[in-house]
């Protein structure tokens, strides 16, 4: 990978990381109930997932997309329930203690953090086709060195990352304009709706 091939590789990924989807969705609805920082597990778990899909893209193994097509079913509608079922609890979340709870729990819940956003990206098979079709524009995947991978995961990394941390901060603004109790159970609420609608697309979508 070139220099040039490997700044437009970055670019590229930050334009593919900012497209919405089920992972963008809930990176929204958490920003805004609970701020950026407490979605940076979830961020960099969608984003570890998306490194392993590129890794295997590399190594040409995209046919396992199809092979644990049943896997990766029961994976989608388990990460599509999680996500209703965290819809719903911001619909219902108290505005008084919604704030307070999730500061004392914030550490003991980093780590399902993660792996709430490992499997929203890790449910979408698609994904690896979709690095098997975009990375020969930059690399020949057949003559791949373990350094063009490395360095490819290192960019991919650096842009999925920038470009989901920016829809964070930026939905986490709206939640630091809205001071009122009214205002907080409304944006709980929409919130909500919009985690639950995202598990709704993540089970529907084909």
């Amino acid at each position: 990978m070139t220099l040039e091939s490997g700044i437009t590789f970055l670019f590229a990924i930050l334009i593919f990381a900012v497209t919405p989807g089920p992972g963008v969705f809930a990176v929204i609805a958490k920003s805004m109930t609970k701020g950026a920082r407490a979605s940076v597990s979830l961020c960099v778990g969608m984003v570890m997932s998306d490194i392993v899909y590129l890794v295997m893209a590399c190594f040409g193994l995209a046919a396992i997309a199809s092979t644990w097509e049943g896997v990766f079913l029961v994976i989608r509608y388990v990460g599509a329930a999680y996500l209703i079922y965290l819809g719903w609890k911001m619909w219902v979340s108290p505005v008084s203690t919604s704030t307070t709870d999730f500061s004392q729990l914030e550490s003991k819940s980093e780590m399902a953090s993660f792996i709430q956003g490992f499997m929203i990206s890790a449910s979408n098979p698609k994904v690896i086709l979709f690095y098997v079709a975009f990375l020969p524009t930059f690399m020949d995947l057949t003559i791949l060195s373990g350094f063009d991978i490395v360095i490819a995961s290192i960019l991919a990394f650096t842009a999925l990352m920038l470009g989901i941390n920016l829809i964070s901060v930026c939905a986490s603004q709206a939640r630091r304009l809205m001071k009122s109790e009214r205002s907080m159970k409304t944006l709980n609420r929409t919130s909500g709706g919009i985690m639950a609608s995202a598990g709704a697309f993540l089970a529907l979508k084909g």
